[in-house]
Order: C-alpha cells, then sequence, then structure tokens
C-alpha cells in the first residue's frame, strides 16, 4: 500500500483504513452500560467529559436501583446528585437528567424521540450527544465526533480541522457510505485502545503503513 504524509487520504487508502478497522472491530458496540432507550441517553448524558469506564460504575448502581424513567424522576436533584456525584459536572447533569426526562415524560411518552430536533432540545442534549443517540439507538448515518474521533481524524488524514463540526463534515465527505454508520464507534474503541492519545502502540497498529501521522 502506497505510504502518504498528507492529509485528507485519497478514495483508496480511506477505503483500506475503514475495511481494516471493520475486520479489526467486527461488531462495534457502545461500552456504556445500559438496558433501556432511556437509560442509555441518560447514561451519554453522563459520559460528557467522563470516561465510559467512570459512568458504568455509576450506572450499574443506578441503573439496577432505578431502571425506569418514572423511577428516575421519583428521585430529586439533589438525590440524583448524591447517586451521581463520582462524575464530572456531576451537578449540572442530575439537573439535566431530571429536566429532560420529565419532558420525555410530557411531551414523549416516556420515549427517547428520533429526530435531531427533538433530541437537542432536551437539557444536556447537543450535537455530538443527539448524533451518538441517532446512530446508536436507530441506526441512522450520523457521525458523533468526540476526543478520540478529532484526534484520529487528525492522524489518519481524514481532516486538518480541530473544530468538531467541521470534523463531523470532513468525515461525512470522506468516508464511504457503507461505513458511516460506524465508522465513529469504530474510530471510539480503536483510539481508546490502540491509538491512544499520549501512548498510541504504532508498533502493532494494523494502520501503520497507512497512518499520515507516522508516516510523516
Amino acid at each position: 500500500m502506497q505510504k502518504t504524509d498528507h492529509m485528507f487520504q485519497n478514495k483508496e487508502i480511506t477505503e483500506e483504513i475503514c475495511k481494516r478497522l471493520s475486520k479489526n472491530i467486527p461488531n462495534p458496540k457502545s461500552e456504556l452500560i445500559h438496558d433501556s432507550d432511556y437509560t442509555f441517553l441518560v447514561a451519554v448524558v453522563m459520559s460528557a467529559q467522563t470516561t465510559d469506564v467512570q459512568v458504568n460504575k455509576v450506572t450499574q448502581t443506578l441503573f439496577k436501583e432505578y431502571p425506569t424513567i418514572d423511577d428516575i424522576l421519583r428521585l430529586d436533584q439533589e438525590k440524583l446528585q448524591e447517586k451521581i456525584k463520582s462524575i464530572g459536572f456531576y451537578k449540572n447533569k442530575a439537573k439535566h437528567i431530571i429536566e429532560l426526562s420529565k419532558i420525555l415524560k410530557e411531551k414523549y411518552n416516556g420515549k427517547v424521540p428520533s429526530n435531531r430536533e427533538a433530541l437537542e432540545s432536551l437539557p444536556g442534549v447537543g450535537r455530538k450527544t443527539a448524533n451518538v443517540i441517532l446512530n446508536t439507538l436507530f441506526e441512522q448515518d450520523t457521525i458523533a465526533v468526540d476526543t478520540h474521533v478529532l484526534r484520529l481524524s487528525k492522524r489518519l488524514g481524514f481532516s486538518k480541522s480541530d473544530d468538531p463540526l467541521k470534523v463531523e463534515e470532513d468525515l461525512e465527505k470522506v468516508i464511504p457510505n457503507k461505513y458511516k454508520n460506524n465508522i465513529s464507534i469504530l474510530l471510539v474503541l480503536f483510539g481508546r485502545y490502540t491509538c491512544k492519545a499520549r501512548r498510541p502502540q504504532c508498533e502493532k497498529c494494523i494502520l501503520q503503513d497507512i497512518c499520515c501521522e507516522y508516516n510523516k
């Protein structure tokens, strides 16, 4: 495979990257603990600027004690804060979870909506969270850009930008349609375990020969 040292990979190399990632991670799934659409939404809201590992430590207990939207709504904000205080920004997140739960109950019969406008109107739900929900729960080809996706997009030559929205737009342009549904979670998992921020495992990376960063 021809090496490259420029940003924006050509179509052949981009397709090869996606192909190798898909083969390496054949069944990519979110690692957030959840057992319903509602608990997944709550978990994603809690995961902002917090690791999935830390969120799972909280939710494995929280969702066992309070598994439904009605159970969560029986908690007041202070009690929910106490339950999730080990995660970052827990006060704001508790407030958002109570507020969005009330809205879901009143406007959507307790169901998580499947359109972007409705999702982004919920407290604590921005574009990235909405993209995760639309992609994971409703199998829409949305691309969520978190820190892993941002980092790998630059290293692999998909985007030159540090702006999540611009990176999302660049990925929409360069990723082949058949890989768009899984590209976010593939990059997240690959970035979490192989192409790490501080100590990328380049010596055993399956993309070493076609990685822009490695071949500069």
